[in-house]
């Protein structure tokens, strides 16, 4: 057998490499952090390095192993959990040992948790908190094959993950260097199941190599900010390909990573951490800027009219373009009036936000950057480890509108019908245990990506819209939903919305209006808020909302313009299946779910 002996100061091969190469290179005494009662506990590197082959131990000592190194045999290990350092510490003692991990969002329904523990064949759960152990016990009967459930945060007469920390003796440390040893780098260091907008979950199979090669491309573009002996802020979910990968492009390259305490607390967490960058979806971006600005609407007299002169002037930014003096000078005082306070906000040291996973609408990108806070959109997918391209930090390597250029290795061609084929180290090796899907997306060596989309000045990559969410009206015209909704929410009174029309005769939507807009509206008028369902059937907000969408009708052609809509009384969420993991629409589920609703616009 070939082995991979770990060598601290050399470039990783696995995964699990980047913690000796850190500690290495650049040893940090808050490698990563998370708050305990209220105040920030660090763990050094050695110290992750030392729980994680103390846990590795206890694995080990449960009969955990990699059997005869094939992907089917090795023993394969569940993490659900919000994000925390001991997230990572299970990650890293599972790939030393040779078994597999099975990250799970800790929001998945219990069908789909019940098939990926079932489909994987896990045998141990970690999982964060009381909650999720009650959801894993709950199903627990039906799943013969899982026999052991930690948890991170102490639950009364549960295991703790803690109870799994073993004295790594001299003979312990040893058996953990030969399985370390055995590790190849074509080796899969996880199975990822695809939060699945079409049906059922898959096993995206990614090899240490994979990983480690978007890990270095990516380490390029984000180096390139100066993150060493800086901080990030973590809060997409670690279990996402996005996140994960960008957790080992920090630990690369020698960033402290600080976990947010959650969702609610993001803004203050910011301010305590200052982050020099941290990763986002653009939906996380959008609440960011709509919290700036419903903060500029309480504003009254002069600063007031300074904040939008300030917003306005920021919408026209544009990069790689002269400046007139005149604009860069107001420019320039914008900054000291009201963009540092901006900055302020997210911490005072944020230079760059990395989003991806959805399109991010042009007027944020225009804003944050006019503002001092560069927007790196990039663009990829699960089965491509998941990065395929993304702007860089450098101007002339930034392209507003598109998703950057190609990551390094990674090659790109553009199909017949306009689908985006990939190719480089960073491709799956395929689906788990389903060959005949690894051969539905594999033309092959090239992963068919399910998007449109075109190379821009043979540099820039652009996403055009899904392959799978193009539709035909019944006059035979092609409809890309993505462009229509990524402009219509640029609307302050329009928080979602899916457009329709398949086999119809003209387009139509299903809007969510933005129910904080309409309060403040029903309150300027003088008039109580009726509640989310009332507003729905009120003759002057549908104005306001045919209004906005009359306004951006303009930038399609007519037969994309939205001619119908009906308003949502409530948003489209995970919990309610409407929404995947990361906030796309899961537009069959809400068609189905929705049917009548649509139907009404057509029945006359």
């Amino acid at each position: 057998m070939t082995t991979t002996p770990t060598t601290p100061g050399h470039e990783p091969k696995r995964l699990f490499d980047c913690l000796p190469y850190q500690l290495h290179h650049f040893p940090l005494d808050d490698m990563m952090a998370a708050k305990e009662n209220g105040e920030w506990r660090s763990y050094s590197t050695r110290v992750v390095q030392e729980k994680a082959d103390q846990l590795s131990a206890g694995l080990l000592h449960l009969g955990i192993t990699r059997a005869d190194g094939t992907i089917e045999n090795r023993d394969k290990i569940a993490i659900i959990s919000q994000n925390c350092p001991e997230w990572m510490l299970a990650d890293l003692a599972i790939q030393q040992i040779g078994a597999v991990s099975v990250p799970v969002y800790p929001n998945i329904n219990n069908n789909e948790l019940q098939f990926i523990l079932q489909d994987a064949g896990v045998k141990i759960a970690f999982v964060g908190d009381k909650s999720l152990y009650r959801k894993l016990e709950a199903i627990q009967e039906q799943l013969p094959e899982l026999k052991l459930i930690y948890t991170f945060k102490p639950v009364d007469y549960v295991p703790s993950w803690t109870e799994l920390l073993t004295e790594v003796t001299p003979t312990i440390k040893t058996e953990l260097e030969t399985l370390r040893a055995q590790v190849q780098e074509q080796d899969v260091a996880t199975i990822l199941y695809t939060s699945g907008t079409t049906g059922i979950p898959k096993g995206v199979m990614l090899t240490h190599r994979n990983i480690l090669s978007n890990v270095f491309g990516s380490a390029k573009i984000i180096q390139e900010i100066g993150v060493q002996g800086k901080r990030a802020l973590s809060f997409l979910p670690l279990n996402h390909a996005f996140e994960r990968m960008a957790t080992y492009c920090l630990f690369y390259s020698g960033t402290s990573i600080y976990y947010a305490e959650s969702m609610d607390k993001i803004a203050i967490n910011l301010r305590e951490v200052k982050p020099v960058l941290f990763t986002t979806v653009p939906r996380l971006l959008e609440k960011v800027y709509e919290g700036i600005l419903a903060k500029g609407k309480e504003l009254k007299g002069i600063k007031r009219a300074l904040f939008f002169w300030a917003l306005k002037l920021a919408e026209r930014f544009e990069i790689n373009t002269p400046k007139s003096l005149d604009y860069r000078l107001q420019l320039a005082l914008a900054d000291k009036l009201i963009f540092s306070k901006w900055r302020e906000a997210l911490g005072g040291e944020v230079k760059a936000v990395i989003t991806g996973a959805a399109a991010c609408q042009i007027r944020l990108l225009k804003v944050f950057t006019a503002a001092g806070i560069v927007i790196q959109e990039g663009y990829g997918l699960t089965e491509a480890s998941p990065i395929i391209s993304g702007n860089r930090y450098s101007e002339k390597n930034r392209m507003f509108g598109t998703v950057g250029p190609l990551l390094d290795g990674v090659e790109v061609k553009i199909a017949e019908d306009g689908e985006i084929l990939c190719k480089g180290p960073n491709v799956m090796l395929g689906y788990y245990k389903r060959p005949d899907l690894t051969a539905e997306v594999m033309d092959g060596e090239w992963l068919r990506t399910g998007d449109i989309g075109k190379m821009i000045d043979g540099k820039f990559l652009k996403i055009t819209d899904r392959k799978k969410e193009l539709f035909k009206t019944s006059g035979g015209k092609y409809v890309a939903p993505q462009p229509i909704e990524n402009k219509m929410v640029e609307s302050d009174w329009i928080e979602q919305i899916m457009v329709v029309g398949e086999n119809q005769k003209f387009v139509s939507a299903l809007v969510v209006p933005a129910f904080q807009a309409v309060k403040t509206w029903y309150n300027n008028q003088g008039k109580p808020y009726p509640g989310d369902q009332a507003i729905t059937q009120d003759k002057q907000i549908k104005a306001l909302i045919r209004e906005a969408i009359n306004k951006y009708n303009k930038d399609f052609n007519p037969v994309e313009q939205v001619k119908k809509f009906v308003l949502m009384p409530y948003q489209f969420t995970i919990e309610n299946g409407e929404l995947t993991p990361t906030l796309k629409l899961k537009r069959k589920v809400i068609v189905q779910k929705y049917e009548s609703m649509i139907g009404s616009m057509y029945a006359n």
